[in-house]
C-alpha cells in the first residue's frame, strides 16, 4: 500500500529543519548504502550528530500527533530519522531496503515493515529526483510537496532518479508495526477510515460505529505481535 500523507511537517518547522540542515558537514551516503553501495550516489548527515538526533526528534514528535500515520503505520518501533541530499546528479540506484536494521550505536534493532520518505524540498526547487517505488503490478513515481510524506513497504523496490539541478533533501526511516502482516494493516486502515467517516457523518459515534470500532480492536488483538 502506498498512502502519501500530507502536512506532516508545516512549512515552519521545514524552515527550522533546511536552516539547521545548512550548517552541518554532509559526508558520502554510502556510509549507510542497503546492500549495494555502489548504487547509491548521495550525502548524508551523520547518524550521531547532535543537529540530525534533534530533528529526527522533531519527526517522530509529529509522527506521534498525525492520526493518519498512526492509523496507516500502527507503529510499535520507528528507525530514528535520517537525512539525505541528492545534488549534481547523485542517484539511489534500484534497492531493497534490509529487513532487520539497526541505528549505529545502538543494540536495539527492529524489523522493517513499513518504508517512510519525508520531503523537505520543494518540488520546483530541483530537476529529477523522483522517488519510484515498484510493486509487482506497477511503479509509480513521487516527488512531493516540503512536509509530506509517502509510505510504503519496505518490501518493494524503489529508487531514486539523478538530481539534474538544484538539490533534493528527505528524511527517511522504517517503521516496525504492530502488524506485521501487510494486507491485515490495510484491512485495519480501511476499517479505521471508515469508521471515522462514519463518526463524521453521523455527527458522532452510533451503535454501528461502535461495534466496528470494538471489531477493529479485536482484530488488533488477534493480528498484533507485541
Amino acid at each position: 500500500m502506498l498512502l502519501i500523507i500530507e502536512n506532516v511537517l508545516t512549512k515552519d518547522q521545514v524552515t527550522h529543519c533546511r536552516d539547521v540542515m545548512a550548517r552541518q558537514a554532509w559526508v558520502d551516503g554510502r556510509i549507510a548504502a542497503e546492500g549495494s553501495p555502489g548504487g547509491k550516489h548521495n550525502r548524508q548527515l551523520p547518524e550521531d550528530l547532535p543537529a540530525a538526533r534533534q530533528m529526527g526528534d522533531l519527526i517522530l514528535e509529529a509522527l506521534g500527533d498525525n492520526p493518519l500515520f498512526q492509523s496507516a503505520a500502527l507503529p510499535f518501533s520507528i528507525f530514528p530519522p535520517l537525512f539525505t541530499l541528492h545534488a549534481g546528479n547523485d542517484e539511489h540506484g534500484a534497492s531493497v531496503g534490509d529487513a532487520i536494521r539497526a541505528a549505529n550505536g545502538s543494540a536495539v534493532r527492529l524489523r522493517a515493515d513499513i518504508a517512510a520518505t519525508l520531503f523537505l524540498s520543494e518540488p520546483e526547487e530541483y530537476e529529477g529526483g523522483e522517488l519510484t517505488i515498484e510493486d509487482s503490478f506497477s511503479a509509480e513515481a513521487v516527488k512531493l510537496p516540503a512536509g509530506d510524506l509517502i509510505l510504503s513497504s519496505a518490501s518493494s523496490r524503489h529508487h531514486v532518479g539523478g538530481v539534474t539541478h538544484g538539490a533534493r533533501i528527505c528524511s527517511s526511516f522504517w517503521v516496525q508495526s504492530l502488524i506485521r502482516d501487510e494486507g491485515e494493516r490495510a484491512l485495519l486502515y480501511d476499517l479505521d477510515q471508515t469508521i471515522l467517516s462514519l463518526a463524521i457523518q453521523n455527527d458522532g459515534e452510533t451503535p454501528e460505529t461502535v461495534s466496528l470500532k470494538g471489531l477493529y480492536e479485536n482484530l488488533i488483538r488477534r493480528w498484533a505481535d507485541s
